[in-house]
């Protein structure tokens, strides 16, 4: 039985424990624990139910997913292929005005079809692009705020770890809601395209006075480049790159396996590329070793999701929460105002995974009374949460992109300045996809 006691004294100490720092899964496992404690009266009881979901999670081939596909993303990575893509992509826009910050968010999109990842995109293309663009007069914070911002594209075109973990929680096809990202990320990559594009036609001082379109680019400005590309070692790299992205998610989209069996081939092809690329096998062991390090604490942060969404639902949270808005009068557009804004102050102050374990379970229910599209509404949230992560104080990948170019001449607060025009775009494209749901379901309801 629902006790109005119970439940705020669930989401009072779940609130207190992060607030004061502690980490999100141990938060999600005391306040469990404490909440069904209270809930059934029987320490037996909870016992059990630790052990149930447990052994659920653990069992589901689902967890292999986020790891799999990381370890796709970290061989891509460090076999070089992205860094021969972006230089053809640079090579291919000639006098393109701002081609080097458009070059940047294009090469983000093609990456972002190899990681999950967004901090892995701000890492890569701090250290890829910032020197070149440093190097032909950019300013700055103009050209930090480009990096950090196309970032975040890397969470919403598949394949996604925020939506993996968002199919997790929701019970959802993980293969639909890849499909789902694909429009509304070109509709964003365009978006922050314009913006480059315009941005430098009206203040040619932000891209070197103009002078980029004159001036030849030479592949020893990368770092990781020192020897001139010969147009077949591009050509490699893009069908390589392109041939596991379209055999993965195309395999995936039509059926032919399931997202675990496709991240698996797409790690082995990965890795295939970079040895093929040089890789060594030191490279492989700290490639896995990365990932091992950044997959754990997902997993184990899933884990307690899971304990956590149990609670919710034995203890009667999600019910009297959902209730109170229904009954609260508010309109459906008031409510995804307030969801919105709570996905934005919480993506100031903590991780966008730790912000869907939190606030999904109870925030879904809500939406869905509300009429909202189920894959649209999962969309959003995904670019609302990664919005949060480009906003001070406490922006992730500002902070990512900062630690990344070690450069003492460029404050936090500059990136951060330029980061603004990226972060209004991502809500004025939630706003739109929640008046057009249709441009979510295109594709899923074509290919699934």
């Amino acid at each position: 039985m629902f006790d109005i006691s119970t439940a705020g004294i669930i989401i009072l100490l779940l609130v207190t424990l992060v607030i004061l720092g502690v980490h999100v899964a141990v938060a999600l496992a005391v306040t469990s624990v404490v909440g069904l404690f209270l809930t059934t009266g029987s320490m037996r009881i909870v016992q059990a139910t630790i052990a149930s979901t447990s052994a659920e999670a653990l069992r589901d081939f689902t967890f292999a997913v986020i790891p799999l596909f990381m370890l796709m993303g970290e061989f891509m990575g460090r076999s070089g292929a992205v860094t021969d893509i972006y230089i053809a992509i640079n090579r291919s826009l000639k006098s393109v005005t701002a081609r080097l910050g458009i070059a940047t968010v294009l090469g983000n999109t093609v990456f972002s079809f190899v990681t999950g990842v967004s901090i892995a995109s701000a890492a890569a293309f701090a250290r890829i692009g910032y020197p070149e663009m440093k190097a032909h007069g950019y300013n700055k914070g103009f050209a930090l705020g480009a990096i950090a911002g196309s970032s975040v594209l890397g969470m919403l075109i598949p394949p996604s770890v925020l939506m993996i973990v968002w199919g997790i929680l929701t019970e959802q096809s993980i293969g639909r809601l890849f499909l789902a990202g694909v429009l509304p990320g070109i509709l964003l990559a365009l978006g922050f395209v314009s913006y480059i594009f315009f941005a430098a036609r009206f203040k040619p001082a932000l891209v070197g006075q103009g002078a980029l379109s004159n001036v030849a680019l030479s592949p020893d400005d990368f770092d990781s480049n020192s020897v001139e590309l010969t147009k077949s070692q591009m050509l490699v790299s893009i069908l390589f790159v392109l041939g596991i992205v379209s055999s993965v998610l195309g395999g995936i989209w039509f059926g032919i396996f399931t997202p675990t069996e496709g991240a698996g081939a797409g790690a082995a092809l990965a890795l295939l590329l970079a040895f093929v690329k040089g890789m060594t096998g030191k490279g492989f062991i700290e490639a896995v070793y990365a990932v091992g390090k950044t997959a754990a604490p997902i997993l184990i942060l899933l884990l307690c999701a899971a304990l956590y969404s149990r609670t919710l639902a034995m203890s009667g949270v999600t019910t009297e929460i959902r209730s109170f808005f229904v009954d609260s009068g508010f309109g459906p557009w008031t409510v995804f105002a307030i969801i919105v804004l709570i996905w934005f102050i919480l993506g100031m102050i903590i991780d966008s995974i730790s912000i869907m374990l939190l606030t999904v379970p109870i925030v879904e229910p809500v939406a869905l009374a509300f009429g909202f599209d189920q894959l649209t509404f999962a969309i959003v949230g995904i670019i609302a949460i990664e919005a949060g992560l480009l906003t001070p104080p406490f922006g992730l990948l500002v902070y990512t992109v900062k630690a990344a170019i070690q450069d003492d001449d460029v404050g936090v607060q500059h990136i951060f300045w330029a980061t603004i025009p990226y972060w209004i775009i991502m809500l004025v494209l939630a706003t739109l996809l929640m008046s057009f749901p249709m441009i979510t379901n295109i594709l899923p309801n074509a290919l699934m």
